[in-house]
């Protein structure tokens, strides 16, 4: 099985995908994660992803697209996989498309997570992480008013991405790149739309159901 899962910032697609990664037992694949693990091993990738960004540059679409054929030619993805985080762009996802055809490799489905802008503001206004461990808090489920962080004891903070002026601004730019991705993968036949705005055992039993399908 192999799964991409996409949406506004917001939609708690990093949870999703965690989930369906344990039930199904196929490999997650956050391009974050990833990112992170050829930078620290110091692969060839890693070094060239490391210069680009410590110029203050984004990682090129070639440079991710070379670390994400890795992984999936890896043994971790023997079973499959679930792609998080990318592709972002129309051409990233063209290109996607071109790394699966030369592997071989067939795309299951493209699971749309969709939330109105009103509910990924508040969602992501009322998000709060630890200072120390990084740990996400929601405003809306602490009700108990405390300032700390259950796991570790150290300050919880909010996040420049995640304050009102900022959110604005990222969904602006997801409208413009990302949501074109959306019409990419209607087009394929591979787009499946899921309510997200329903709280998360909801959204995880829709997405199992339409998988085992």
């Amino acid at each position: 099985m192999q799964i991409i899962l996409f949406g506004p910032p917001g939609v708690g697609k990093g949870t999703q995908a965690k989930l369906i990664s344990k039930n199904f037992k196929i490999k997650h694949i956050s391009t974050g994660d990833i990112l992170r693990e050829e930078i620290v091993q110091g692969s060839e990738m890693g070094l060239k992803a490391k210069a680009v960004m410590d110029g203050g540059s984004l990682v090129s679409d070639e440079i991710m697209i070379g670390i994400i054929k890795k992984v999936i030619q890896s043994d971790r993805c023997k079973n499959g996989f679930i792609l998080d985080g990318f592709p972002r762009t129309v051409v990233q996802a063209e290109a996607l498309t071109k790394l699966f055809a030369e592997l071989n490799t067939k795309l299951s489905a493209v699971i749309y997570m969709d939330v109105g802008d009103k509910e990924i503001i508040q969602r992501l206004g009322s998000r709060y992480s630890c200072s120390k461990c990084g740990k996400i808090f929601s405003r809306r489920d602490k009700i108990d008013g405390d300032d700390n962080c259950t796991e570790c004891g150290e300050k919880l903070i909010q996040r420049d991405d995640d304050k009102p002026e900022t959110v604005l601004k990222r969904l602006r730019v997801y409208k413009e790149s990302t949501a074109p991705v959306k019409t990419y993968y209607e087009k394929l036949g591979k787009l499946y739309l899921i309510d997200g705005s329903k709280n998360i055992k909801e959204v995880n039993k829709n997405i199992l159901a339409f998988l085992k399908e």
